[in-house]
Order: structure tokens, then sequence, then C-alpha cells
């Protein structure tokens, strides 16, 4: 049996978020080697704008897989891969830092797998509505609509513990409302790509995908039906 004082006073990341932020890490790290000519030779320079237009969300694409009724893979799973794709070193970092900070807490709740869907659930859905609310003509990228899905999760958590405390619910709100205010404050004041409706859409998704993923969530509910 190991002795108290023997233990790491600092709890360690949840695997799946260490897998997911080594795999944002690696796809940019592979990028900016490329560009710099540490490997892949004169091809590597393109790898990121290669990658754009392999992995990016396209709402254009699923418009067209709509009309046309045809989900090849090679599109469809643009709703999941551009998570992992960012236009810069600097969009990834960010991104990155989000996913460990909000997923630590995350993940020390929820299930590997619970964590994991939220990430990649939430940015499912951020990429449709991104897509059906905006009908845009650029490519949507990056992590965060899946960063925002575990924003969703981490304010699920907030929102019950105040109510059993008793406390305004409401207030376990406050980080989303502070995130959304910066991003429109940034976008009035240097325009931009409104790709924060992804970012939203994927924070309720995040929120509503709680009920059932935190745990012990699926079986309350099971309860309540049955009650009711």
């Amino acid at each position: 049996m190991s002795h108290p004082d023997d233990q790491s006073p600092v709890n360690p990341l949840p695997p799946v978020v260490v897998a997911l932020f080594l795999l944002i890490v690696g796809v940019e790290a592979m990028f900016w080697a490329g560009a710099k000519g540490l490997v892949g030779g004169p091809s590597a320079v393109g790898w990121r704008l290669a990658a754009l237009q392999q992995y990016a969300f396209s709402a254009e694409i699923m418009d067209w897989m709509l009309a046309t009724g045809s989900w090849p893979i090679e599109h469809v799973k643009r709703f999941a891969t551009y998570l992992f794709i960012h236009i810069s070193f600097t969009h990834a970092l960010f991104g990155g830092v989000l996913l460990l900070a909000i997923g630590k807490m995350v993940g020390e709740v929820f299930s590997q797998l619970g964590t994991f869907l939220v990430f990649v659930g939430s940015g499912i859905a951020g990429a449709i509505g991104y897509a059906v609310i905006l009908d845009p003509d650029l490519p949507l990228v990056g992590s965060y609509p899946g960063v925002y899905g575990l924003i969703g999760a981490f304010t699920f958590l907030m929102w019950t513990r105040l109510g059993e405390l008793g406390a305004p619910q409401a207030r376990a709100f406050s980080l989303i409302g502070v995130l959304v205010g910066i991003q429109l404050l940034f976008g009035l004041l240097f325009g931009g790509n409104p790709d924060w409706v992804a970012d939203v859409v994927g924070f309720g998704a995040g929120f509503l995908m709680s009920f059932v993923l935190v745990p012990g969530g699926w079986q309350r509910i099971r309860e309540k039906i049955r009650r009711d």
C-alpha cells in the first residue's frame, strides 16, 4: 500500500483528454515541420492546405449529400475530422489549452468514453448547426466546437451542483456568457468568420448530452420515465 505522502499532489489528466490533445498537437507539429522543410520534402509546404481540402467541414458538401442522398465516407468523416485541423499554430494552441483545462474537469467526473462522446458529438452538432444556421461558403475547422461541448458538460455539472445547494443555477452559465461575449466583441472589432455559431451549438449539445452521459444519468432518466 502506498503511503499518502508518496502520492502526487497533482491529479493526472484523464487519458482521453491527453489523447485528444496529442492528436491535435501532433497534426499541428506535422504541418509546422513540413512548412519548415524538416520533413516531407518540397511538397510538405502544402500539407495544411491539402488537409483543409480533405478534412475540413464544408456546408456546401453537406448540402450536396442531402440533395443527392449520397453519403461517401470521404465526406461524412468531415463532420468529425475538422476538429483536428487548424488554420495556424496559435489557433491550435488555444484550442489545445482549453481542451486540457476543461477536459480535465469534465473527465474527472465523466467516463473516458463519455468525455470522448461529448467532444466528438458536440463537434458534429456544431458543424450541422454551422451549416444550417449560416449556410456559409467558408469551411469549418478547429477543435473549438468540441471544446465548447466540454464547457457545456462542465456547465451541466455546475448547474446540478448549484441546484443541490439551493443556489441560483443561472450562475452556471456565466462562463459561456463571458466566452461568447468576447467572441462577439472580437468579431465586431476585427471581423472574421462567424464560426462562433458552431461553438454555441457545440456548447448546447454538450450540455444536453450530459443528461445521459453523466454517471448515473441514463438510469435517472429511466426511473423518471417509469414514475411519470
